[in-house]
């Protein structure tokens, strides 16, 4: 036990280094391209933020458990558009300017997929095929029709290009690093207390995998960069929908499991349209509403323990 509580200390420290690496190098690779940071974050920060689920589905779908890879990917995008969101609200108010709302549009349209797919029982190869080609036509088309909506002041960078992207990826390898070994640490506690696997799954490591996105939006808005903060979590949910999806459904190309359909992904997709309004209407995401979308998140995961 007391070194499970060790390993998450170590984790929570190494994700701290590792969000401020990561938004350093993400502002100095959109100033040197020419893009927005909210470009940057949803690209480029929600790809690689993407990664510790990628690994955690992909490795479940190859020993033939797509159950936990897809409750993966729920859990992933309901901690992200709850948790992360909300906890970044209560550490920094995020001022919105009307950024990012055709892309929660997309967030939204994905979520939508994702549930319909389930419902009707769909699941085959090429569906998984067609999620790639969505994504990838999704990331030309952003990257074709930016909006001065997007565009925020600039921040001084690293001079060269190669010191930012050093920075970024330095950033992402210590989230990773961090996260990886807190979730070690909080398993074992887990475990310890006789949580089962499918709540140890669908809880701590979906958001143990969703720590780089927290600790990435949460020092953003901390240095007043809402576009990177709100284009990873949009960008990371897309990401797992659509890549991590993809790859789960071509690994294992049979329907999504069904008993994710009535709460799981409901949650998933309403969560989703949730984003859309708040950035589509709304101005300010202020602490009072992170309050919320946090306590949404811990009644959505008393439930998961109440269920199993």
């Amino acid at each position: 036990m007391t070194e499970a509580i060790i390993s998450i200390l170590i984790g929570l420290v190494a994700l701290a280094i590792g969000g401020e690496l990561l938004v350093r190098g993400a502002v100095g690779v959109a100033n040197k391209l020419g893009v927005s940071t909210l470009f940057t974050g949803l690209v480029i920060v929600g790809f690689a933020t993407s990664m510790p689920e990628m690994v955690a589905s992909v490795q479940a779908a190859l020993i033939d458990s797509p159950e936990i890879a897809w409750g993966n990917i729920a859990g992933s995008n309901i901690s992200n558009s709850l948790l992360i969101l909300g906890a970044t609200a209560l550490i920094a108010p995020i001022v919105l300017t009307g950024m990012g709302k055709r892309d929660a549009a997309v967030g939204l349209g994905v979520s939508a997929l994702l549930w319909v797919l389930t419902a009707a029982a769909f699941g085959s190869l090429w569906i998984g095929v067609g999620l790639l080609a969505l994504l990838i036509s999704y990331i030309v088309w952003r990257y074709r029709h930016p909006r001065a909506a997007d565009e925020e002041d600039e921040e001084e960078g690293p001079d060269a290009l190669w010191l930012a992207a050093l920075l970024l990826v330095g950033g992402v390898g210590v989230l990773v690093f961090g996260g990886n070994i807190l979730v070690n640490g909080a398993i074992e506690i887990a475990t310890i207390l006789g949580m089962s696997e499918t709540v140890i799954g669908l809880t701590i490591v979906a958001i143990g995998t969703s720590l780089p996105e927290l600790a990435a939006s949460a020092v953003a808005a901390f240095r007043g960069k809402p576009g990177l903060a709100i284009g990873n979590v949009v960008g990371s949910n897309i990401y797992n929908i659509l890549l991590i999806g993809g790859v789960t459904m071509i690994l294992v190309p049979r329907p999504i499991p069904f008993e994710l359909v009535d709460v799981e992904f409901a949650v998933v997709t309403g969560s989703a349209l949730l984003i859309w309004i708040l950035l589509a209407r709304g101005k300010t995401i202020g602490r009072g509403l992170g309050a919320l979308l946090l306590a949404g998140f811990a009644a959505n995961t008393v439930y998961l323990l109440l269920a199993q």
